[in-house]
Order: structure tokens, then C-alpha cells, then sequence
């Protein structure tokens, strides 16, 4: 076809031989993010108050309003850790805010960069071991300008800037965290991004900038994985991407061009910085035929029971046949970092989570290094372009008490990681 598929992946010449990584007790985990999560915690009009990439994107009609509030994870923090300790996990995955932390450039919130500091060595104290995401499709507002060829991963100054905040962060956490994951799923970010247009900058088929964002995004990736080991050189780092299992449509795409461009989406911005990951964090929802009919005629909703909220196709088989395929390319200990169900049933939930970690399970009996399972997510939270849609959450939200709520699901979860803490 036009497109060609992946090549199989080489490491680059010279690149660093990393130790493999002991076996630990298997990773229980959960997983929030901070846009999602975290409420701004200052008032509009204070000097700390800020603004994100996403918050403009919204403001410009490309998003619902999420409000300020969110459900309160920086101000209220104790409350998630309270969850997770009803859980039983044993790792947590939460980001930082680079507006938060650097609102204005050059600005530094010292207090805030503390309080993150805070939160993870009160994960450490509760006997949970913290992850930290250090960038999780956020940027601040001052890199997001009206002409949007040149925000964020475009941006003149985003390089730099970047590098010094993985410093200031890594030197702030570091005494408790371990493990960092430098950006969370950029190969989905970029495509929706400057081809698909329904996320920041919203640029339609954008082709060349996406290549050069794609180039810089694995850049500052690298940057990062160096900027940790040189902090902590016994630090792990954790990439994440996002990783469909795609089907091939005979028919609808003869010529195997569509399933070749999705495939490059899975595994480009990978192959750029595999070398530098200890693990490779697999977020894995749904399967989905490689056509343009599919992708034009999207089904949405929970139109039965093989559907999510968001209308997601639910095929637990794919996850196995990813996990087999990603351990087959790259030869890394794999961890599912997001696995989750955007639904109100708490039997349709459950069934979710049984099924694929059976087969998390048979994966791992077919040799494949599988470390760790984060259902996604924590507590119920905004949902990117579709606002407060679709309750991934172990955990709902009581709007009036902030309190979150344990599901059907949380139950199941909680019994079934006591019960099995080896899977």
C-alpha cells in the first residue's frame, strides 16, 4: 500500500545495554492524572493560579469545561490515598502539573513543587509505591500561543523549559519515587493532535508539524530518561503509550494502508526511545477494525453489552494479542499501565477487569514478562473532548462530600488482589 508497515525494530547504534530489571512482587496499581484530577487549588487573580494548554483548548470551544474543581486531588489528597489504601494496592501512578509548578515562565511555585514531593512520600508511608508521570498531555498556557504551528511541542522554547522542570521535579521527588514515566501516551496525543484536530493544537492532517512534534516529543522523551538516571541512577523508567489492538479489514482496505498507518501510530514514537525504558507501559482498552468506514462511522454510546460508554468495542482477546506483540518486538518487562471500562454497570465492569486479566494471565503463561495491572482509573473524572462522559473510576465522585465512593468493581478488585497477589 501508500503506507508501509513498521520495520521491525532495531535499537539505535550505540545505544545503552540497560540491566535487566529483578523480579519484585507484582504491581496492584491505580493510576489519576492532574487535568483530570486535580482541582487549581488557587483562586483566579492569585500569582499562583494558572492555566493549561487544555484550559485554553476548552476555552476555544475544542473541549467541555471542566471547571476548576475537578474532584479535588491536589487539595484533597488524603481522600485518594485513603482509596487506594481500601484497595490494597501496592504502586500508585499520579502526575505532576508543569502549570501548576511553572505558571509563568521562569516562575516557580516552590510550594507546590513541595506538596508533590509531599504526596508521594505519603505514598511511600502507607507502604504504596509512588510512579510518577511527568508529562500527562498538559502544558502550560505560555507555550500554547494563538498561532498554534508553533504550541507546545513546537513551541521555540519547550525543549529547554522542559529540561529544567524534569530537573526540578526529579531533585524535589526523588528521595521517594523510583520510578518516572517522562510523557504519557504521545504517540495518541500527537495523531489526535495535528492530524485529528479534536485535541491541542486542533491542527486537521497537519502532517509535517506532526512529524516534527513526534521528533521533538521523543527528544525531550530521551532528555528525560537521562535527566532522571543522572538524579537517581537507580531509577526506572517507565514509557506509556497507547496501544489498540488493531484488526485487519480485507475488504474495506485492500491495500492495507489504513492498518499500516495505525500500526505506525502504536509503534513510531516507540521505536524513537525504547531503548531508553526499563519497562514499557501498555495502555490497552479496545480493538478496532483498521478501515476508514470505521473510523467514519464510529458507533457511540453503550449500544449493548460488547460496548463502553464512549463506545469503545470490548475484546479482551486483544489485549493479549498486544502484549504478545509488544514483549515479541521490543523484548522489555511490560506493565498494562491503563486497562478500564467507561460504563455505569457494576457487572458490566467487573466482567471487564475478570476477562482481561485472564488474559493478562495467559499472556504471562505464553512467556511474556508482564510486571505489573493498573485498572484505570481511581475515582471518576473528567474524560478529555468528552467532559464529565464515561465512569472509568474504581471510585465515584460525591459531589456535595468529595468523597469517593467505592463501586462494584472496587469490591471486586480489593478481594480478588488479596486473594491472588501473584496473578
Amino acid at each position: 500500500g501508500c503506507i508501509t508497515a513498521p520495520r521491525p525494530y532495531a535499537p539505535p547504534a550505540g545505544s545503552a545495554v540497560l540491566k535487566p530489571l529483578p523480579k519484585e512482587p507484582f504491581w496492584w496499581g491505580s493510576s489519576t492524572a492532574p487535568f483530570q484530577n486535580e482541582d487549581k487549588g488557587y483562586a483566579p487573580g492569585s500569582r499562583w493560579y494558572f492555566k493549561t494548554d487544555w484550559d485554553r483548548f476548552s476555552e476555544e470551544g475544542g473541549a467541555p469545561a471542566r471547571g476548576d474543581g475537578a474532584v479535588y486531588s491536589w487539595s484533597e489528597f488524603d481522600k485518594d490515598l485513603t482509596a487506594l489504601k481500601y484497595l490494597g494496592v501496592n504502586h500508585f501512578r499520579f502526575g505532576v502539573e508543569w502549570a501548576r509548578i511553572e505558571p509563568r515562565k521562569g516562575e516557580i511555585n516552590e510550594e507546590a513543587l513541595q506538596r508533590y514531593a509531599k504526596m508521594a512520600r505519603k505514598c511511600r508511608e502507607a507502604g504504596i509505591e509512588p510512579i510518577i508521570t511527568l508529562w500527562h498531555f498538559t502544558f502550560p498556557e505560555w507555550l500554547y500561543p494563538k498561532e498554534k504551528s508553533k504550541a507546545n511541542f513546537l513551541n521555540p522554547d519547550v525543549r529547554s523549559a522542559w529540561q529544567a522542570h524534569v530537573r526540578r521535579v526529579v531533585k524535589a521527588t526523588k528521595a521517594d519515587v523510583r520510578i518516572y514515566v517522562p510523557q504519557n501516551e504521545p504517540n495518541g496525543a500527537l495523531q489526535i493532535g495535528w492530524i485529528g484536530a479534536h485535541w491541542p493544537p486542533g491542527l486537521l492532517v497537519h502532517v509535517g508539524g506532526y512529524k516534527k512534534a513526534m521528533r521533538v516529543s521523543a527528544d525531550m522523551f530521551r532528555d528525560a530518561a537521562t535527566i532522571v538516571r543522572e538524579e537517581r541512577p537507580d531509577a526506572k523508567i517507565m514509557g506509556i503509550w497507547s496501544l489498540p489492538n488493531w484488526k485487519k479489514a480485507r475488504f474495506l482496505d485492500p491495500t492495507r494502508s489504513v492498518y499500516h498507518m495505525m500500526m505506525r501510530q502504536n509503534y513510531d514514537h516507540l521505536d524513537m526511545v525504547a531503548d531508553t525504558c526499563d519497562l514499557i507501559g501498555v495502555n490497552y482498552y479496545y480493538s478496532q477494525q483498521a478501515s476508514l468506514v470505521r473510523f467514519l462511522f464510529r458507533p457511540s454510546g453503550e449500544r449493548n453489552s460488547g460496548y463502553t460508554q464512549l463506545g469503545w468495542e470490548i475484546v479482551p482477546t486483544g489485549l493479549y494479542h498486544v502484549l504478545k506483540d509488544v514483549y515479541g518486538r521490543y523484548h522489555k518487562p511490560i506493565v498494562i499501565s491503563e486497562n478500564g471500562i467507561g460504563t455505569q454497570s457494576g457487572q458490566k465492569s467487573i466482567r471487564y477487569f475478570r476477562e482481561h486479566i485472564a488474559q493478562m494471565r495467559r499472556a504471562m503463561s505464553d512467556g511474556v514478562d508482564v510486571r505489573g495491572y493498573f485498572p484505570w482509573t481511581l475515582v471518576d473524572n473528567y474524560e478529555w473532548t468528552e467532559g464529565w462522559t464515561g465512569q472509568f473510576g474504581l471510585f465515584s465522585f460525591d459531589k456535595k462530600t468529595h468523597d469517593r465512593l467505592p463501586t462494584p468493581s472496587a469490591y471486586w478488585f480489593r478481594n480478588f488482589i488479596k486473594a491472588y497477589p501473584e496473578p
